[in-house]
């Protein structure tokens, strides 16, 4: 496409999925501390394991553990304030601290303007009422409509859209002080009473169509968990999973539940939720049909097809020299649940590979769905979060050990599997390629740098005037470019990638759990030059 050629709707919408699902990735990460927290006050305060172990039956250890889970329900609840600013920061183009105040503004309006509709039509609930009833909740001490983390969305959507069209705004010279950046959270509030207006009309309507949705997707049993997970896989080489796993975390997609008095959406929100109840005595069965079946598949099947992949080297040579990025991408997999090293090895040797481990991960959570494995999860699914909400959290709320018991003849059944087509069809894995260049990545990725891997970088996205955006996610740099023509894959490759996607004028770059310290330093060298 040449410079100056108009984008395709196709390509913007991608594009658009692209710099959202990174977005979402800023909030979520929060995700795991409040985990952490809610995680193990729970685990170390349940009275079956004070019991059993006398030490933590001290009132100082118990205290402590009461703040943690108070920190932790202190995130949970303000998420979808954390939403609203995380998505207006990822969003943002350029000075990204005002948007997030803006973000922040505009939450707050947003809901009491809803609140001064609910007063002035009379609607909202009367004092001693269950505010569940009509639909309305307490956020941050204003009664509104309860939204949720979609409403705080909205607003981060809200907020970065202003924020990227006005931050440059010109006014007249005796209003020039309001100019630029100090023009979005003024435009931001004024946007802010609209949409609450607008969510005052129709969210008691969207908010009964996602749950009629819910209940259609619910009803599907361990078909849908098997659509669920094949989907949701099928997305991750775009980058786009995130924006798909999203509905289901937070909205009534993933199932409802009432935990302490109060009603919950979304698989995630009821497991923090759970976490944070000390009478949960099992977690929510949702969670097998949407979350649990992951372990199984990263912290078992994965590191099984990097043995399969080794074993598949005829060159005894070339497995010594492939040997360590397979253990690495196996241990990375198994630890911290970050499969983008293997999936894109898979991807890039053979479709049919990605496509036979989508469709066994879609098995997976059918199998969870089965025995009524209930292990949640903040970010990953690797033995970390394995651990700290399986096991110390106990078989009884978990059904942690069928994953022990299960894992032994998935992982051969895994391992035979691929092991068989590699060799059947002779497909060019890590370590069967001519012109393999494995090593050379590792050496790449270890050395001490001095610029040249990022000038190297730079030089693979067209230069330093061809890149608009640089961003990244968990594992991949996310970057808009003016000319996706000048894109030099076999250079970026070269600096370490697992693999490049593009899609019009949105490129990802993928190099797994490091991609942040590389965003960092390719700033830095930017900046320099």
């Amino acid at each position: 496409m040449l410079k100056g050629e108009k984008t395709s709707f196709k390509d913007q919408l991608f594009d658009l999925g692209q710099r959202l699902g990174k977005a979402i990735l800023l909030p979520i990460a929060i995700l795991p501390v409040a985990g952490l927290f809610l995680g193990v006050s729970a685990a170390l305060s349940n009275p079956t394991i004070v019991k059993t172990y006398p030490l933590l039956n001290n009132k100082t250890i118990q205290a402590i553990f009461k703040i943690m889970n108070a920190a932790g329900n202190g995130v949970f609840s303000a998420l979808p304030l954390i939403f609203a600013i995380g998505i207006a920061v990822g969003l943002a183009r350029t000075d990204k601290g005002t948007a997030g105040l803006a973000s922040v503004i505009g939450f707050f309006i947003m809901n009491c303007t809803i609140n001064a509709l609910l007063v002035v039509t009379g609607k909202i609930a009367p004092a001693g009422t269950d505010l569940r009833l009509l639909g309305q909740g307490n956020v941050l001490g204003t009664v509104t409509l309860q939204t949720g983390i979609f409403g705080g969305i909205l607003v981060g959507l809200m907020a970065a859209w202003l924020h990227n069209k006005y931050c440059e705004i010109k006014l007249p010279v005796y209003l020039a002080f309001f100019g630029g950046s100090r023009f979005v959270p003024i435009v931001t509030s004024v946007a802010a009473v609209v949409l609450g207006a607008i969510l005052f009309i129709i969210w008691p309507f969207f908010g009964k169509g996602i749950a009629s949705v819910g209940s259609i997707v619910n009803s599907t049993g361990i078909l849908g968990s098997f659509i669920y997970g094949l989907i949701l896989r099928a997305l991750l080489p775009l980058g786009l999973h995130h924006v798909f796993y999203l509905p289901f975390w937070t909205t009534a997609l993933g199932g409802t539940l009432e935990v302490g008095g109060k009603a919950y959406e979304g698989f995630q929100t009821i497991f923090l939720a759970q976490l944070g109840d000390p009478s949960t005595t099992k977690f929510f069965y949702n969670l097998a049909k949407f979350n649990s079946g992951r372990y199984l598949h990263i912290m078992i099947g994965l590191p099984a097809v990097c043995l399969a992949m080794y074993h598949a080297i005829p060159d005894k040579n070339k497995r010594k020299a492939t040997i360590g990025f397979l253990l690495s991408a196996a241990l990375t997999s198994f630890i911290t649940g970050v499969t983008e090293p293997i999936d894109f090895a898979l991807l890039f040797a053979s479709p049919v590979l990605f496509g036979v481990s989508a469709v066994f991960f879609a098995l997976c959570f059918v199998i969870t769905s089965l025995v009524g494995v209930t292990i949640g999860s903040t970010f990953s699914a690797g033995a970390i979060e394995f651990g700290l909400f399986g096991v110390m959290q106990g078989n009884a709320k978990t059904g942690y050990i069928w994953i022990l018991i299960i894992g032994i003849p998935l992982a051969i059944i895994y391992y035979l599997t691929f092991k068989w087509l590699i060799i059947k069809f002779n497909y060019k894995t890590p370590g069967r390629a001519e012109d393999d260049s494995l090593e050379g990545k590792e050496i790449m990725e270890t050395k001490s740098s001095n610029g040249e891997k990022e000038e190297s970088i730079i030089k693979g996205l067209g230069g330093k005037e061809n890149i608009i955006d640089l961003d990244n996610c968990a594992t991949r740099l996310r970057v808009t470019v003016k000319d996706e023509g000048k894109i030099n894959e076999a250079l970026l490759k070269s600096t370490g990638a697992y693999g490049v996607i593009k899609k019009g004028k949105s490129v990802q770059v993928v190099y797994g759990p490091t991609v942040n310290i590389i965003r960092n330093e390719v700033e830095k060298y930017m900046l320099s030059i």
